[in-house]
């Protein structure tokens, strides 16, 4: 008794020294609970974790009154199962139940957005179906850019035939899962218009201000660049080439295409600057008015005038927030940017829309501002940054190697959710960063805002072919880090539990302050020596058993389907955590194929497993059939195979895939790991029915 009780005492006096930090750990209760509403799979777990959390909160009241402990226990059981049915209430009511099958219809439908995408040469269009009952309340439909009609347009009335398909799901397991985005986004099907696309009603409003800035930068900024300027004023990454795309990503540099907390600081700065030096140029207004509390006023409208320009998107507005914050904490005098100032926006961030939680947005954006909050606050650094006086030679280069060491500490936080949500981490980023950062943030920006005021007059074309050249910069910085062997690391899919101890071990670090903080380092390690020694898997299969990649006894993958695309490419090769070319399965020296069967040999764990694959759809006789499913140890078909057909250990058909969704194999674990979980309710999910068995 006396052991728990001294137990007991020192966890108090370590809550005591720690109590300016314990509110941070309000918005992660509260997202506890919101994850624990994804993780688990029905109604049922989802009320037993309510339960849970009541329980923990009421099991904490028989702690002493007053005890630190017991308030931060009951707050936490509550606030978990406040985040849970949160999030179960909007998806209740807000969501859009997804289409639950496809179909081949007409469709005539009010647009509700039109977003041009140049570099895949079609144009994304909103649609809220009109006198159509039997489908959703909105859809999205692309159009290809030579049948985009005239005046088309928001308002706008369109007639034509397109074959809707629910959300799509991840393909294979761990890549994006578009039909829970699109479930909140109130998408309910997708689909390609087919020509001719007749405009019954003109559009009622003209473009938007958004639009107008698309159509002018696109016509001012030559070639490439002008992607990545239309990106940086307006949020819409349309028109940047995927070349471009993915060198920027590799580089670690795409959230500079991201409207986010860079480009609305840089705007809300740039505005106060001119304010204050605008307002000191008269007298009385020198003298007499509250000039920063003035120029923050009107940081603030520019920074919710920004926003509402790109689209109101969430990683928008939460930056908005967090600018709103900082504004308010220098017009009470108060230091503005503090963890709490980031806790405070992330609680307003889960308030509104908690399912941000669970994506690369919420989570990179929070954890690099958590890292560079923490980095700042801790006093050895603090003293090692802050300003002196010291020859500008030596002040420029602490000044970098500050720099350099905030992008080695973003690149650290933000490699296990690189990894868990992309299987692909930066690992030059920070060096990246350090030139990319600057030029954005006080050469192109700059540039791009002169060249769009100049334009007013007629005069902004200097400026604009200067900010070309500025961005051709920042482009040839991304393909030269991005063409470095060492400029990412791969990953095959990351299990949820070893990001959420990684998670868990993080938070540890970054929100304590006492030297138990470092305790947080024991969950890191294990997540990420478990990231380390995960075993790629040797049969990746998407959801319609269309397309199938094996690993070869070389380590190299290879694909069933030459004519494969490159998305299907790209997703396959990242579940597989694999950087390289896929040749195809037809090339191996282990696989005998014929038009419509491929038996591929692979050598695992000791033996020969047997692989039989089907081609295409044509029938196959029943004696060859039955006798090659009998030799082979695991069967893949994009069909529903007949009973008769028997494999030694896996037949993976048209049927199976309906219930599990893609899947990964691993041979030598026995592993196999599926899209679906059985027993998942979640709205989003539509289980496909399986075609009637018929023979091969």
């Amino acid at each position: 008794m006396r052991i728990a009780h001294n137990g007991f005492a020192r966890i108090e006096q370590w809550l005591e020294r720690e109590r300016e930090q314990l509110a941070l750990w309000v918005p992660v209760a509260l997202g506890a609970g919101i994850a624990g509403w994804f993780v688990l799979p029905g109604p049922a777990d989802w009320l037993a974790f309510c339960c849970g959390g009541l329980g923990l909160a009421c099991l904490a009241l028989l702690l002493p009154d007053g005890a630190r402990l017991r308030h931060m226990l009951v707050a936490a059981g509550l606030l978990a199962c406040i985040g849970c049915l949160l999030v179960w209430g909007k998806a209740t009511w807000l969501g859009q139940s997804p289409l639950a099958r496809p179909i081949f219809v007409q469709v005539t439908g009010s647009v509700t957005a039109v977003a041009k995408l140049p570099a895949q040469q079609m144009v994304r269009v909103g649609l809220r179906p009109i006198e159509a009952p039997a489908l959703p309340t909105a859809i999205r439909v692309n159009i290809a850019q030579a049948d985009v009609p005239e005046g088309l347009g928001k308002g706008a009335v369109l007639r034509f035939r397109v074959r809707l398909m629910p959300p799509a799901p991840p393909s294979v397991p761990g890549a994006f899962d578009f039909a829970r985005r699109a479930y909140f986004q109130g998408i309910g099907a997708t689909g390609r218009a087919l020509a001719p696309v007749e405009v019954v009603e003109l559009a009622r409003e003209g473009p938007t201000l958004r639009a107008r800035l698309f159509d002018h930068i696109s016509g001012q900024v030559a070639r490439a660049p002008a992607g990545i300027a239309v990106a940086l004023a307006t949020g819409d990454q349309g028109a940047i080439t995927e070349a471009d795309a993915e060198a920027m990503r590799r580089s670690g540099l795409a959230h500079l295409l991201s409207i986010s907390g860079l480009h609305v600081t840089a705007l809300v700065g740039a505005v106060i600057f001119l304010l204050l030096r605008l307002l000191a140029l008269i007298p009385r207004a020198a003298l007499d008015w509250p000039l920063m509390l003035i120029a923050a006023g009107g940081g603030a409208l520019a920074g919710i005038g920004y926003t509402l320009l790109t689209g109101a998107e969430v990683p928008t507005v939460r930056s908005c927030i967090a600018a709103l914050l900082v504004l308010g904490g220098l017009a009470l005098g108060r230091e503005a940017i503090t963890l709490r100032l980031v806790a405070t926006g992330a609680l307003v961030v889960l308030a509104f829309w908690p399912e941000a939680l669970i994506g690369p947005s919420f989570q990179m954006s929070f954890a690099a501002v958590v890292a560079l909050v923490a980095l700042g606050e801790h006093r050895r650094f603090k003293a090692f940054a802050m300003a002196r006086d010291e020859h500008g030679l030596r002040k420029a280069g602490r000044t970098a190697a500050a720099m350099l060491m905030t992008g080695l500490v973003i690149e650290l936080v933000l490699a296990p959710i690189a990894l868990f949500h992309f299987h692909k981490a930066g690992l030059l980023g920070a060096v990246a960063n350090l030139v990319a950062i600057p030029l954005t943030t006080f050469v192109i920006m700059p540039l791009e805002a002169l060249a769009l005021g100049f334009d007013l007059v007629g005069l902004g074309a200097p400026f604009w072919w200067l900010t070309g050249k500025a961005i051709a910069l920042l482009l040839a910085v991304a393909h030269g880090v991005a063409a470095s062997p060492m400029a990412v690391m791969l990953a095959p899919a990351v299990p949820g539990g070893l990001f959420a101890i990684i998670l868990v071990g993080g938070l540890w670090c970054l929100l304590w302050r006492s030297r138990w903080r470092w305790l947080g380092l024991g969950p890191v390690a294990v997540g990420l020596i478990g990231i380390a020694l995960l075993a790629p898997p040797d049969i990746v299969v998407t959801g319609d058993g269309r397309h199938v990649a094996v690993r070869t006894p070389g380590g190299t993958m290879a694909l069933l389907r030459e004519g494969a695309g490159d998305y299907v490419r790209d997703v396959l090769s990242e579940s597989a955590g694999y950087g390289g070319r896929l040749e195809a399965i037809a090339a191996m020296k282990q696989a005998r194929c014929s038009s419509d069967l491929c038996a591929v040999t692979l050598p695992r764990g000791g033996r020969d497993w047997q692989l039989l694959v089907t081609r295409n759809a044509m029938l196959v006789d029943r004696p060859i059939l039955e006798r090659d499913c009998a030799a082979a140890d695991i069967v893949i078909s994009d069909r529903g195979l007949p009973w008769w057909c028997r494999p030694r250990w896996m037949k993976i058909d048209r049927r199976l895939l309906s219930r599990t969704g893609g899947l990964s194999i691993g041979l030598e674990s026995g592993k196999v790991h599926t899209v679906h979980r059985p027993g998942d309710a979640h709205p989003w999910i539509v289980r496909r029915r399986p075609r009637k068995s018929g023979q091969l």
